[in-house]
């Protein structure tokens, strides 16, 4: 019986190496073939690789350069070697670099790695490279030649290009932030102090960071009848949900005093208004104290009011040289409960005397000891070696302070001292 070709065509399906590709390579033809491509020549690998290579003679004159460099740079091999020395190839700001830097300190270290500078191609394009260069010695230690390697870094000069315009933007930013920020603070804050006759009156903000906008406030503005109010207070938080907080706490004081000047209504009427704004997820408070000055014209000097809600407590400095906290314990914040406990103290302000305000950006600032806090003994101290004084003179004294604590002050701090002036009489007994 005969056979029939798709027998045929079986058996020699059958005789096949199952494991053998269809085109007949085999594994050892595709290991022959890689070795084959490690087996580069050296020369091959100098040509062609991924970097610039040329050697140059001592004084900079061309020795060798590979096919690399010169397709970057559009330039035939016999333009350059024997014709031109490296310096040649940069641009005058790179060449000047060369000459003063590059080459004296090749020449003391023996070597120089990752420089930025420009070369020159034939078109008069510019290539921005990275140099690293290396004096070759002979076996006596006497330099032979210099090899280089120029690494192409266009795409680094453009990636630190968009980082510098990114950088740029950011700046110009922050810049509008800052004066958007410095702008909004000047809002939150009198244009002027008003004239109070027989009261000198001197305040001072001490900002802590020119990119947040703070939550202190303060202000002296007259009333009916011959009365003036003042206050100083601080809002919890920076930014622009507190200066929110400053500008309707501000307005709101001001209000409540011409239709109620009594201090304790007066921060009754704050207390319901930032209750009844903030009581939500994110609650709002401060702490304030406002002053009712009522001249004593049969005496002289002035009748102080004041309330306290939470604030830290004023420092009153005698004209005999003593200085005490006025007590207003157990004031409560500002906008925290429905009904807030104020606490109230009534003194006179006379001849020689000053009142200090404050907030607590001053007594809370850090100081160079141990990262301690200023704090209130110090700052009662501060007061019994400052009195008497006046209140230009104190607020002078509370900058330079403020100046010396430096980076420590954190937080915005607010001051605000009235001191009444001796008359001609006094001054000339």
């Amino acid at each position: 019986m005969s056979r029939t070709d798709g027998d045929q065509d079986s058996e020699r399906a059958s005789d096949r190496d199952p494991s053998r590709p269809p085109d007949g390579r085999t594994d050892t033809d595709d290991a022959r073939t890689f070795s084959a491509l490690l087996e580069d020549s050296a020369e091959d690998l100098y040509e062609h690789a991924p970097c610039g290579y040329l050697s140059t003679q001592l004084d900079g004159q061309i020795a060798k350069v590979n096919t690399t460099l010169l397709n970057w740079l559009g330039y035939e091999r016999h333009d350059l070697v024997g014709r031109r020395r490296f310096s040649e190839l940069l641009t005058v700001g790179g060449r000047l670099y060369h000459e003063t830097h590059f080459a004296p300190l090749l020449r003391m270290q023996g070597e120089i790695s990752g420089i930025a500078l420009e070369m020159k191609a034939a078109d008069g394009s510019r290539l921005p490279v990275l140099v690293t260069s290396r004096i070759k010695t002979g076996s006596d230690g006497q330099p032979l030649l210099i090899r280089t390697t120029v690494f192409d870094a266009r795409d680094r000069r453009a990636y630190e290009e968009e980082l510098l315009r990114a950088r740029q933007e950011a700046e110009r930013e922050r810049e509008r932030l800052r004066r958007l920020a410095t702008t909004l603070q000047r809002t939150l804050l009198p244009p002027a102090l008003g004239h109070v006759p027989g009261l000198d009156v001197a305040a001072y903000y001490h900002v802590a960071s020119v990119d947040e906008v703070g939550g202190d406030f303060y202000d002296l503005f007259p009333l009916g009848a011959g009365t003036w109010g003042l206050f100083l207070g601080d809002v919890c938080g920076k930014g622009a949900a507190a200066a929110a907080v400053t500008s309707l706490a501000r307005y709101t004081l001001r209000a409540a005093a011409v239709y109620d000047p009594d201090p304790v209504a007066v921060l009754g009427n704050l207390n319901t208004v930032l209750n009844h704004e903030y009581n939500g997820t994110d609650p709002r408070f401060c702490t304030v104290v406002f002053g009712l000055l009522t001249p004593d014209g049969d005496h002289g000097g002035f009748r102080i009011t004041l309330a306290s809600g939470g604030h830290p407590p004023a420092l009153l400095m005698r004209a005999d040289g003593t200085a005490d906290y006025l007590p207003t314990p157990g004031g409560q914040l500002i906008g925290v409960l429905p009904n807030a406990h104020v606490s109230t103290t009534t003194f006179r302000l006379d001849a020689g005397d000053t009142l200090l305000l404050h907030t607590d950006g001053l007594t809370e600032a850090h100081t160079a000891i141990r990262g301690d806090r200023y704090g209130d003994e110090a700052l009662l101290d501060f007061g019994r070696a400052l009195a008497p004084s006046t209140a230009q003179h104190t607020v002078s004294t509370i900058r330079e302070l403020l100046d010396t604590l430096g980076t420590g002050v954190d937080d915005d701090t607010a001051v605000l001292a009235v001191s009444v002036p001796h008359s001609n009489r006094e001054e000339q007994q």
